[in-house]
């Protein structure tokens, strides 16, 4: 009787972990790129020798990983894998290099495109008929996931081997477009392509623009697989897809929202986001701010859909950041409204000890050294958000040609 009992009792755990699977997969209304290259029996690269563009990110709709699924299909060779900034697993820190190993999950080498090169050499490409991109963005510039899209086209142009995006969603939506394009002399790699500092695009439709626009040289030949259920409206938390951790501060759907938000204050040496908390980029703090004053100077700023409350830690005062993702205001702006007030409170010391001196990650990411030489000037922060406008306006007109949803 009591193995009887067990026996019950397992068979209905069974059925009801398969019932809430199923559930997690109805709900999702999106069908990834990856999803509907297995829906037609993996016709684009069926018959082909494959490279697979990845980490913990390329995953079906159901969660399982891209390259187990490629690794298994039938017809299909994947022989060889290739992962960007923080690794296969996504557990290494910003900007630390990352080493090629091999994958227990397939018992592929895994080529680092973060390590001693930013893109695929002939040798790791020997063999390929074509090279498959499935990695999650966020939807910012400054994320290198798409700048190591942009080294692959090229060397898949270089090499003559066939570029193959499996699409994913922009968990900002396809509507905002927003930020400081990129300088003259201001291409680096997070800042590898002339497009405003949140573009509104999918990885499929940047790289037609890329191709388009040779901003990588020579186009490669590209092949495109789209999604299907996705439209332009759609921030993360709409597409009913589980959010995976990109990277080690980027932990919720909503999180891509906050690193637009606060981001560029993080290449300042002294203020504190949030970082190694459960709320990176969710606050802003330092020695020197008082939260009352700070708190009430940013919600004076108009910034819509943004909201603040006053935060005191670790013998920092700043301010916390509520964002809700579906209102109009302007993201970016928010971190020129706070480096301005950092600046004045820190006597004019925030970006440099030493006058006239460019703080070279803010220049990189905010693709020149244009943000610290108007705050330091004085310019007022509506002044220099204003300065996007034509160029966000003239992008939205340039993009419209590769849009696919």
């Amino acid at each position: 009787m009591v193995r009887s009992l067990a026996q019950s009792t397992s068979r209905l755990s069974l059925a009801a972990a398969f019932l809430l699977a199923s559930a997690a997969v109805a709900l999702a209304q999106v069908r990834l790129g990856i999803d509907v290259l297995r829906d037609s029996g993996f016709a684009e690269v069926k018959g082909k020798r494959i490279g697979l563009v990845t980490n913990q990110t390329g995953t079906d709709a159901a969660g399982e990983r891209d390259r187990v699924l490629l690794h298994r299909a039938p017809g299909v060779q994947l022989v060889a894998l290739f992962t960007p900034e923080h690794g296969l697993d996504g557990t290494e820190l910003a900007g630390k290099y990352v080493a090629s190993r091999k994958d227990n999950l397939t018992g592929l080498q895994a080529y680092s495109l973060y390590g001693t090169t930013r893109k695929p050499t002939p040798a790791m490409l020997k063999g390929l008929d074509a090279l498959v991109f499935d990695l999650q963005d966020i939807g910012s510039r400054s994320y290198t996931y798409l700048s190591t899209m942009g080294k692959c086209m090229q060397a898949c142009a270089e090499n003559h081997i066939e570029f193959i995006v499996l699409d994913r969603p922009d968990p900002l939506g396809g509507e905002r477009v927003e930020g400081p394009g990129v300088g003259p002399g201001g291409i680096n790699f997070v800042a590898q392509f002339p497009v405003p500092y949140v573009y509104g695009m999918t990885a499929g439709e940047l790289a037609k623009m890329i191709n388009a626009k040779h901003w990588m040289g020579a186009p490669c030949k590209l092949t495109v697989v789209p999604m299907k259920g996705w439209h332009r409206g759609m921030l993360w938390a709409d597409t009913g897809l589980p959010w995976v951790r990109s990277s080690p501060n980027i932990p919720r759907g909503d999180s891509p929202l906050y690193y637009v938000a606060t981001g560029l204050v993080g290449d300042i040496t002294g203020p504190e986001l949030g970082i190694g908390t459960d709320v990176p980029f969710q606050r802003m703090s330092a020695s020197y701010l008082d939260s009352e004053e700070f708190t009430g100077y940013l919600r004076g700023a108009g910034l819509a859909g943004m909201s603040f409350s006053p935060y005191r830690g670790g013998g920092n005062e700043g301010a916390n950041v509520r964002i809700d993702g579906h209102a109009a205001g302007n993201l970016t702006a928010l971190n020129v409204y706070m480096i301005a007030a950092m600046y004045k409170a820190s006597g004019g010391k925030l970006f440099s000890k030493l006058p006239g001196q460019v703080n070279a990650d803010l220049r990189a990411t905010y693709g020149g050294a244009s943000l610290q030489r108007m705050t330091e000037a004085g310019m007022a922060p509506a002044k220099i958000v204003e300065g996007w406008t034509a160029e966000v306006e003239s992008f939205r007109r340039e993009r419209q040609p590769f849009l696919l949803y």
